[in-house]
Order: structure tokens, then C-alpha cells, then sequence
């Protein structure tokens, strides 16, 4: 592997051509179920998918219509006329010898996405366009064999194609996570990486860093994972740049990630757009759209995750809560009601922070999905413990019942009172537990520290009373008594 001297002396440039699998009923050109999760395989084709003489496509407009839609997501112009074309070759998972694909009149224009970095920078890549086509079958190698299943040829596929914009294998991660968080909220895919739903094909090239000419690129195929992403980029990045010192050259190729070795192998020499022999399919008619429609398809749109992140900038929450939260869309929707309905942000703050500190395997996201885990019920349970009725971990602890469907009729008081976690406010109560503790012979140090000016030794303390009161003491009122006797 290269020096880190040697790898700070060049670029990487990468742009990624992602396919989203359209969340249809049935394929883009057929009736054939687009369900082919765990089904047998070849057990989802109808003849159009064969490809056999004769048979002829018919355009699934739902697929129009979700491609539209994530058009919006992409801030890109939707064209109103666009066409299909056929780009030829032959490989046992294409039974037709061509795949119906938008190579001149695309119906997604140009966008812009924002991604956004683990340090609080954002990544702007530009999305030259989006096209729809459909997607080829499955191939399974082994030894001395292939299998073919075609359950997913003629899947309906948006590939969106971005810019060579980015520069590093975290952007790379943080595009291809901005890409699927937009394409699921829209809710123009099911958004499943272990079933493909989203696969990306990473361009990556390398250049000594100040030369105009980029250098030959290789792309590297069919990632599913945003891990994979980054692996197989920082990989590459690596092998060309070890290829160019050695003074060889860099081969225009299509390559695989290999995840368990963690590298990229060799798989074929990368075509160029004549070697396909494009053509318009005389078989489909141009998609004609208006104004009106498209307005139409795109109306009542959901919240994206940028949108979300400028209305939470007030609140001031890490990036990595931030994130967190936005990896569940419903989650995000109900912490954003619980904003506009709050009134302050600490009550708001507190929410994201109970959220964005459990495990996914912690909670039941189809609670918040039915209303169970509900915006009253969050608002009360973060005013209990900002009013000192509940400590932090107590209010943590209600915060999971809340997912209790046992419980979902009782409020977060109930709970609480329940679970025997109700704080004592009471200033005579807890006055009676100070006093025992200064004077417990074993408080005299920290008593002795804190009139030296050793504040933070007040801690000690504040936790002997929590102790005494089973944790029911509201330890800033026993701050308060403590200072207020000493």
C-alpha cells in the first residue's frame, strides 16, 4: 500500500451511478409480480420477460409516476417529453439481446444533492440526470457452471447519474446515504440494499492533484451497502495510485468488491456508449407529460432530510444525532411535530437525545408508526423531567415503556408512578436526608473541600442523598440545600 505522503500527492475523483428499483406492484413492461423477495427462482416472468417473438411491452405508469416523484427529490426539472431507446448486448441474464433503457431523452434533468459529512462540511454533488430502464436478471457463478433467474428482469429502475464531484471516499459514503434517504422518503422505493432495491456503480479515477486531464477511470459495480461504498473506494483509490508510481497505467475496466477480502478484482473491459449500438425502441411511444401532471404527481410531497435539517438547525443537536434520527422517517416526522408543538427547544432537545441514544433493536419503530409513541405523550414526559419530577435517567426509562403496547393508555405520570420513579420535590422531605448526610462523619472530606473552593467535590454529597432517598431526591434542590448549609 502507498505512503500516506505518496496518497496526499493525488486526487480521487468519483461519480456514482445509482439504481433504484421502483416500488411498483408489477414491472416496468409487464404483468409479472416486481415482488421477487425470497420467491423461487424464474417463478416471476410472464412471457414479455423472456423476451419471446412477438410479445409486446406495455408502460406500467405507476412507474412514471414514481419517477417523477423522485425527480422532485433530486431538485431536478422533469422533462415533459421523454423516450426510450435500446442499448444492445448479450449476456444470459438479458433474454432480449438489448435492455429498454433513456440513453437520449431521459425524463429526470439536472439536480443537486447536499450531502452531508461526518464533520458538519457537506458534500455538493451535482445529478446530471436520472433515467428510467429495466432492470436485467440474476446471475449465481459457481465452479464450472451459471444459473440464471430472471424474477428480476424488467424490474422498473431509475438510474440516477451524478457529476464527477466527489473527491474522497467519506463523500462517496455520505452521497450514497443522502441518495437513499432522499429515494425512501419519497417513497419511491422499498429502499431493502440486501435485496438491491438500491445498488450503486462507483466510478472512481486518479490524478496527481493540480492536473487538468482526469485520469482513467474504473468502475466498480453493484455495491449494496454504504459501507461497501467507502471500502471499495478507499480500496481503489489505493491500487491506482500504487499502479501509477510503479509507472503503469491505469486500465478502463469494470471491476467487483470483493467484501470478504475487502478488495476489487477484475471483471470485464469497461464498453463506451457506441459499443451498445443505441437506438429508439420502435415498440414504446414517448412519454407526454404537462405541466398540470407533473405538478399533480409531485403534490402533497413529504419532508426530505435536508428540509428536516434546516428546520432543526435552532436546536443545535451533534451531527451524529441528527443523522441518527434521520435514518427513520417516521421518527423524524414525529420529533418535527414535536417541535412545532413544543414551544421551547430543551423539551424538543431531550426527545432527539432519548431517540438517538437506543438501539434500533431497543424499540419499536411500528409504535411511533401508529401513533403509540405520540407527540403529547414525548412533549409530557420531557416537561416532567425539565420540571425536576423525573431525573434524566428515570425520564429514560419511561421513554422505553412508551413503546410498551401494554401500556400505550397510560401517560408518561402513570408510568412513571408505576415504576416508583416519581422524584421528591419536597423541600422539607429532602432538607431532613441533607442534614443526615452532613453529618455522617464520612461526609466531613467533601465538606472540608468544598469551603477550600473545591466545588466539584459536592458531587460526593449530592450522591449520598441520592442514595439515602432510593433515587427518589431531586438532586438539584439537594444542591440547593447543601450550598445554601454550607
Amino acid at each position: 500500500m502507498a505512503s500516506r505522503e505518496i496518497l496526499d500527492t493525488y486526487e480521487m475523483t468519483i461519480g456514482i451511478e445509482c439504481h433504484v428499483q421502483l416500488a411498483t406492484k408489477t414491472k416496468l413492461f409487464s404483468r409479472a409480480d416486481n415482488d421477487a423477495r425470497d420467491a423461487e427462482p424464474n417463478s416471476k416472468v410472464v412471457p414479455i420477460d423472456y423476451g419471446l417473438p412477438g410479445m409486446l411491452p406495455v408502460l406500467n405508469w405507476e412507474a412514471v409516476r414514481l419517477a417523477v416523484r423522485a425527480g422532485k427529490a433530486l431538485g431536478s426539472d422533469i422533462a415533459l417529453r421523454s423516450h426510450f431507446d435500446r442499448k444492445h448486448y448479450f449476456y444470459p441474464d438479458l433474454p432480449k439481446g438489448y435492455q429498454t433503457t433513456q440513453m437520449y431523452e431521459p425524463i429526470i434533468g439536472a439536480g443537486l444533492v447536499e450531502a452531508p459529512l461526518e464533520d458538519g462540511a457537506t458534500v455538493d454533488v451535482r445529478i446530471h440526470h436520472a433515467h428510467m430502464e429495466e432492470d436485467a436478471g440474476k446471475l449465481s457463478h459457481f465452479d464450472s457452471y451459471s444459473l440464471v433467474d430472471l424474477n428480476r428482469a424488467g424490474t422498473p429502475l431509475i438510474e440516477i447519474v451524478s457529476e464527477p464531484d466527489i473527491h474522497s471516499a467519506a463523500g462517496a459514503r455520505a452521497y450514497a446515504t443522502e441518495l437513499y434517504r432522499r429515494m425512501t422518503y419519497a417513497g419511491v422505493t422499498h429502499g431493502d440494499l440486501y435485496h438491491g432495491n438500491m445498488r450503486f456503480d462507483v466510478n472512481i479515477s486518479v490524478a496527481k492533484k493540480g492536473a487538468t486531464e482526469l485520469g482513467t477511470r474504473a468502475e466498480i459495480k453493484n455495491l449494496n451497502s454504504f459501507r461497501s461504498v467507502e471500502r471499495a473506494a478507499e480500496y481503489e483509490f489505493n491500487r491506482q495510485v500504487e499502479l501509477l508510481e510503479k509507472g503503469e497505467t491505469v486500465v478502463q475496466e469494470t471491476r467487483g468488491w470483493n467484501d470478504d477480502k475487502q478488495i476489487t478484482t477484475s471483471q470485464r473491459s469497461k464498453e463506451d456508449a457506441q459499443d451498445y449500438r443505441y437506438m429508439p425502441d420502435p415498440d414504446i411511444p414517448p412519454i407526454m407529460l404537462t405541466p398540470e401532471e407533473v405538478s399533480e404527481i409531485q403534490a402533497d410531497f413529504p419532508k426530505l432530510p435536508n428540509e428536516y435539517r434546516e428546520s432543526w438547525r435552532e436546536l443545535t443537536l451533534d451531527s451524529s444525532v441528527v443523522n441518527t434520527i434521520l435514518d427513520n422517517q417516521s421518527v423524524a416526522h414525529v420529533l418535527d411535530e414535536l417541535m412545532q408543538q413544543a414551544g421551547d427547544n430543551e423539551t424538543t432537545r431531550r426527545a432527539f437525545n432519548w431517540f438517538a441514544s437506543v438501539q434500533a433493536d431497543d424499540i419499536d419503530i411500528v409504535a411511533v408508526q401508529s401513533g403509540i409513541v405520540s407527540v403529547e405523550r414525548l412533549a409530557q414526559l420531557s416537561q416532567m423531567v425539565g420540571e425536576g419530577k423525573l431525573s434524566s435517567t428515570g425520564g429514560k426509562e419511561v421513554f422505553l415503556a412508551l413503546f410498551d403496547d401494554t401500556q400505550k393508555d397510560m401517560s408518561p405520570a402513570e408510568i412513571a408512578e408505576k415504576k416508583n420513579l416519581l422524584q421528591v420535590s419536597d423541600e422539607g422531605a429532602i432538607a431532613a436526608v441533607v442534614d443526615e448526610v452532613l453529618a455522617d462523619p464520612a461526609s466531613a472530606k467533601a465538606i472540608a473541600d468544598i469551603k477550600a473552593g473545591n466545588d466539584k467535590a459536592i458531587g460526593y454529597l449530592v450522591g449520598q442523598i441520592m442514595k439515602k432517598s432510593a433515587g427518589k431526591a431531586n438532586p438539584a434542590m439537594a444542591q440547593k440545600l447543601i450550598r445554601e448549609r454550607l
